[in-house]
């Protein structure tokens, strides 16, 4: 062998290596990055995250009361489930305290976080409101004032020191904490209760996504980066809808096709916006999660959860799917007897015929934070890595190379 030869060899064996070094950072972008370290929580939303907000404006017209919080807490604690939401189990993961309510400030620790959301808010301003209507006061465009609000008071009330001092975020906590969103059905069930006719709430998805796109810009300009925005669940398969309408139309696993498919509209409509913001808003990371599969698979393939009679609410009151509008879990019966839970809530995927169960919420939590319903597909853990937003777009353009050195195309 000459010399020439030897050098050529070197040569094309160092390009072998270079190029697999570089197709290894190209394919594994989020293992390059470093994990998340989430200082706090700030979450807006409606009832799937509400952790006691209603309740504390409302008191006892609004509050949960018993069996919600059984599984978990042994008592009621402000949200609409038997245990956890998806909101305390994101909590857990990062190692940070159940998010406390922006509203009950009772023994309320804001250090890592805030909850803005409530039962029954709604993206855009509603035509009928609690106490004399049915949806929260408390829409998304309120709550965004509330954290407009929020920021320059816990930076007084820090400099003022002493106890209060310690109960408050730090200001860096602001731009480095997760925001996380899960809001938009109610804004579909109102639309259902005053037009009727799916097709006719349809319409209004537009402008409902265009007014969540306007707030999470709001956001954005108080200093927001890591976004967190859930989709809407599929709501043609709650009791509530099934009891509440007359359904003609349903899917082959009982579900009414027409609500779900308006609610699969808005989902897509709402991805449509943040592929746009990531355009618009270039140094925030926005991951799009998609609850809706997860929760449709409940009612698709119950066994594989251990699920049993996934359209019938464990805590309820009569009739097929155990709804009943006028008293729902918790509430007084004609009879003096309050309304109770299944004996199981584990076996049942839905609680009270609109939310979830602590092990529904725990599955659904389980899989979006894999990073398998999210987009771009990355876990809860890289959630803020700028990058977020183009990985998919990278890896999209990564060709399968004919000397087959490990590049694939990812469709």
């Amino acid at each position: 062998m000459t010399l020439m030869e030897f050098l050529n060899q070197i040569s094309l064996v160092s390009f072998i290596v270079l190029l697999l070094s570089s197709s290894t950072t190209i394919l594994n972008p989020v293992n390059a990055a470093e994990s998340c370290n989430f200082p706090a929580i700030f979450n807006l939303g409606a009832s799937n995250s509400d952790t006691g907000g209603l309740g504390a404006a409302f008191g006892e017209l609004k509050s949960p009361k018993s069996p919600n919080g059984e599984t978990y807490f042994h008592r009621p604690s402000g949200r609409f489930s038997d245990g956890r939401i998806i909101l305390d189990f994101i909590a857990e993961s990062f190692g940070l305290p159940h998010v406390h309510s922006y509203l009950n400030s009772l023994g309320a620790n804001y250090s890592q976080g805030a909850n803005f959301a409530t039962y029954s808010s709604t993206i855009r301003i509603p035509e009928s409101i609690v106490p004399n209507g049915k949806f929260s006061p408390f829409s998304l465009g309120v709550q965004v004032a509330q954290l407009k609000d929020f920021i320059p008071n816990t930076k007084f009330i820090r400099s003022q020191g002493g106890i209060f001092a310690t109960l408050m975020p730090k200001e860096e906590y602001f731009s480095k904490a997760l925001y996380t969103f899960d809001i938009g059905q109610n804004d579909l069930t109102a639309g259902f209760v005053s037009k009727g006719l799916p097709h006719l709430v349809r319409a209004s998805v537009p402008d409902i996504v265009n007014t969540f796109s306007a707030h999470i810009k709001d956001i954005y300009n108080l200093g927001a980066r890591s976004f967190w925005i859930h989709n809407t669940g599929p709501i043609g398969c709650f009791p509530f809808i099934l009891t509440t309408f007359k359904v003609t139309l349903k899917d082959r696993y009982g579900c009414s096709k027409p609500h779900n498919e308006v609610a699969q509209y808005f989902n897509q409509k709402l991805k449509e916006a943040v592929v746009q913001l990531r355009q618009e808003l270039p140094q925030a990371a926005i991951t799009y999660v998609d609850v809706y599969s997860i929760k449709y698979s409940f009612v698709s393939d119950p066994k594989k959860y251990g699920f049993e009679q996934p359209l019938v609410a464990c805590c309820g009151n009569g009739g097929f799917y155990n709804f009943n509008n006028k008293v729902s879990c918790g509430g007084t019966m004609d009879n003096g007897n309050h309304v109770g839970a299944c004996e199981k809530p584990s076996t049942r995927p839905i609680w009270d015929g609109i939310h979830y169960t602590e092990a529904a919420n725990k599955i659904v939590f389980d899989q979006i934070s894999s990073g398998a319903f999210t987009d771009p597909p990355i876990p809860l853990n890289m959630s803020c890595q700028r990058t977020n937003s183009s990985i998919r777009e990278n890896l999209h353009h990564v060709k399968l190379n004919k000397q087959g050195f490990g590049l694939y195309h990812v469709t």
